[in-house]
């Protein structure tokens, strides 16, 4: 009987290892999908995306693809690929995407609201491309994120509040597009400045150089005052000191010459 227990638990694990290679292929499978949709969405003159083909299961064994022990995709790395096009909705099914690398490239259109579904995200990084339309408020569902660099886009419309929430935030970049309304200063906002938000003319508030209509207007900065004159000042002020001191020293002198003379 002691022997039976160890093939029971032989069979069992075998019998698991049997059900979860299915569910890791219905993942691949999955992922392979938005992927492919993506791929097809998407101009490649330098052929980069040559590897993503349909008919391979596996999407981890595509290039500019990494995946996790369980062959589910966790990063995508097509920066600078020269890649035009569009994104499309499906990127939202990606559920263990950590790392979205698609920066300076030439791609335009919105950015899909579904990318909120990553919520397993670390880095987005769609700086330098031709992203038109709103942010998302949807990108506020992103609690995991650490870097957000959106800039160099034709963005516009208002930055959404729910990115305030973001607690994680280390990294964020939205200058240089079309972004319009008040700055948030709240949450995660509060740590960064001005050159996260710099040429954005339709954006106001204390993180820019335009106040928001019926806003208090900035208080002028206090007014400066030189070193070298305060310096001069001092010095001025000593000078003053030392005058009678000197006179009376040279009228003493004279005294002393005065009397010697007498003499």
């Amino acid at each position: 009987m002691a022997a039976v227990a160890p093939q029971r638990r032989a069979v069992f694990a075998l019998l698991l290892l049997g059900l979860l290679r299915p569910a890791a292929r219905v993942v691949a499978n999955t992922e392979g999908d938005a992927l492919h949709s993506l791929r097809t969405n998407l101009k490649d003159p330098n052929y980069v995306l040559r590897t993503w083909n349909q008919t391979e299961v596996n999407p981890c064994k595509w290039f500019h693809v990494t995946c996790n022990s369980v062959n589910s995709v966790i990063r995508i790395d097509l920066g600078d690929a020269a890649l035009s096009g569009t994104l499309v909705p499906q990127l939202g099914r990606l559920k263990n995407l950590q790392y979205l690398e698609l920066y300076s490239n030439n791609i335009s259109g919105n950015i899909p609201s579904e990318l909120g579904n990553l919520t397993n995200l670390v880095s987005l990084d769609l700086y330098s491309n031709n992203f038109t339309g709103p942010i998302p408020d949807s990108l506020g569902n992103l609690l995991t994120l650490r870097f957000l660099r959106l800039n160099n886009n034709r963005l516009s419309g208002p930055i959404p509040i729910s990115l305030t929430n973001i607690s994680t935030l280390q990294v964020l970049d939205m200058s240089n597009n079309n972004l319009s309304g008040e700055v948030p200063s709240t949450g995660s906002f509060s740590l960064f400045n001005a050159t996260s938000f710099v040429n954005n003319p339709n954006l106001c508030g204390p993180d820019t150089t335009k106040p928001c209509p019926g806003a208090v207007p900035f208080s002028p900065p206090p007014p400066y005052n030189s070193p070298t004159n305060v310096q001069t000042s001092g010095s001025s002020s000593s000078m003053k000191a030392i005058a009678p001191i000197m006179v009376a020293g040279v009228a003493l002198l004279f005294s002393v010459h005065a009397i010697g003379f007498a003499y």
